[in-house]
């Protein structure tokens, strides 16, 4: 979500920390000789001791990371929901301020549904999966109620599986972009709204919905692989016409110079990956094809955000560690695993921040681009998500690499704890610790300072996922006479509930 902007003076709900360097040279060349050799990857900790020691950011006891998601959900359902036309619940915009007014003066700020920008899927799972976990049915039924309103309203065509990614909420016109129209749509951002619906479905058990689910995230790979034009390089387009075909300019009109080179073209990978591990599809080939295209190619990282240009993107790295280490599993071959750890997890180290830059707290998050290099918060979060994966992959073969990535994870999300912002919840959408995005924007009209907007379903709470992962995967559990506690890997109190 990288179209950032503005509006009204705020205090934060949190503290501060510091921030960077880039040691990576040393950690690639053991990488690459662990990959050659065959063995299992190990931490980079012999070689970076130093850079994870000034990555850490401690967790505040006061308000901790769970605190931290439960106030980003707490936002989303308070302050951005809506009982819409079709009976069900419906965001009232995909870019709101800290009091949950609707930004219309941005390009998501008068759009909705499953989207891109929008999220609406990922972020009714999420609401879903915690609300389970915490024995919250309100929380579940509200979390249906926004699934209902994208299985009910439009979205899917269930015939041939293609997804409309949003709706204009002042004109209820359904379209393709974030620019109101449907002049293309980006295709691996298709897939990953059948990848959302078929891991939700997983969690809905007998639930009728599952079904549907399960039946649209199939016929949309199938659309995908009759219909997307192939690129001269061999991967996947970033954009396409409504029909399929390339297209190879910018949402402004311009040439795009990663037409064939955005790493949003992962997600259609991860759709068939996930299709072909439940048995509901076979894409054993198709992956192996596009994965050789992409290891070939050192890795293709270019944004995946649909309004930034940049050849390496932070959340590029997370979703093509994450993307790679699922193709690893179906296709049962340890080499993409390699790679994934090799380059996809270690490339994450150039875009770490290790100390407070310009007296913002940037300590502990990743920046996004060189080209905009804001720190914004889905993309981070995405990255804890990969370091927690990280750490449950490989417990069993390297105790002290799962410590290492445990510690990077949770310093995110530790990180990313200082930015609530009002008293309603509100996580910004980014850190602009050099006035990248204009000063008009920020916090309390400050210089540099964390922006004054988010998307509720997906910069706002994103979060909830590696939270959750981490509760559930990862985390100390102890159960005691009359509660259960839950603790990092640091003996920190995340939660303790009743038993």
């Amino acid at each position: 979500m990288n179209l950032r902007r503005p509006a009204v003076g705020l205090s934060a709900v949190a503290h501060c920390s510091r921030q960077p360097g880039s040691p990576r040279l040393l950690l690639l060349a053991s990488w690459l000789l662990l990959a050659s050799s065959g063995a299992a990857p190990l931490a980079a900790a012999t070689t970076t001791d130093l850079s994870r020691r000034t990555f850490y950011v401690p967790e505040n006891a006061e308000y901790t990371v769970v605190q931290s998601t439960l106030d980003s959900l707490r936002f989303t359902l308070d302050k951005t929901l809506k009982r819409g036309e079709c009976g069900h619940l419906v965001s009232i915009s995909s870019f709101v301020n800290p009091e949950g007014e609707i930004m219309g003066w941005h390009d998501f700020g008068n759009l909705e549904g499953p989207g891109w920008a929008a999220n609406a899927v990922g972020g009714a799972w999420e609401i879903y999966r915690f609300g389970r976990f915490l024995g919250n049915q309100d929380w579940q039924s509200q979390a249906l109620a926004i699934l209902d309103h994208v299985l009910d309203c439009g979205f899917l065509d269930e015939t041939t599986g293609f997804i409309r990614g949003y709706r204009e909420t002042t004109t209820g016109k359904l379209c393709l972009n974030y620019k109101h129209n449907s002049d293309w749509f980006c295709p691996g951002s298709m897939a990953k709204v059948a990848y959302q619906l078929l891991a939700f479905a997983d969690d809905l058990g007998a639930d009728a919905r599952a079904g549907r689910m399960r039946a649209q995230a199939i016929r949309t790979a199938r659309w995908i692989a009759a219909h997307v034009e192939s690129v001269p390089n061999g991967w996947f387009p970033r954009r396409t016409t409504p029909d399929g075909k390339v297209y190879r300019k910018t949402p402004e009109g311009g040439n795009d110079a990663f037409w064939q080179t955005s790493a949003d073209g992962l997600f259609i990978l991860q759709l068939q990956a996930a299709l072909t591990a439940r048995k509901l599809a076979d894409y054993r080939r198709d992956l192996r094809e596009k994965t050789d295209v992409f290891t070939r190619a050192g890795g293709i990282f270019g944004s995946i955000n649909h309004d930034t240009y940049d050849p390496h993107e932070s959340v590029a790295y997370a979703v093509a560690f994450r993307t790679l280490m699922a193709v690893s599993r179906v296709l049962r071959d340890p080499a993409i695993r390699q790679f994934a750890y090799a380059t996809c997890l270690v490339g994450l180290e150039q875009f770490k921040m290790r100390e407070d830059r310009n007296q913002v707290a940037t300590k502990g998050l990743l920046y996004m681009e060189k080209t905009w290099d804001t720190a914004y918060l889905w993309e981070n979060a995405e990255a804890a998500l990969a370091y927690f994966e990280a750490a449950s992959d490989i417990r069993r073969r390297n105790r002290q690499a799962q410590r290492e990535y445990e510690s990077d994870g949770l310093t995110i999300l530790r990180a990313i704890a200082k930015h609530h912002y009002g008293p309603h919840g509100f996580l910004t959408e980014g850190v602009d610790w050099n006035n990248h995005v204009g000063q008009q924007h920020h916090i309390d009209q400050k210089l540099y300072a964390a922006i004054q907007y988010t998307e509720p379903f997906l910069n706002n709470q994103h979060i909830a996922e590696p939270t959750l992962y981490y509760i559930e995967r990862l985390a100390r559990r102890k159960t005691l006479p009359t509660t259960r506690e839950w603790r990092d890997l640091e003996d920190n109190l995340l939660l303790r509930r009743p038993r």
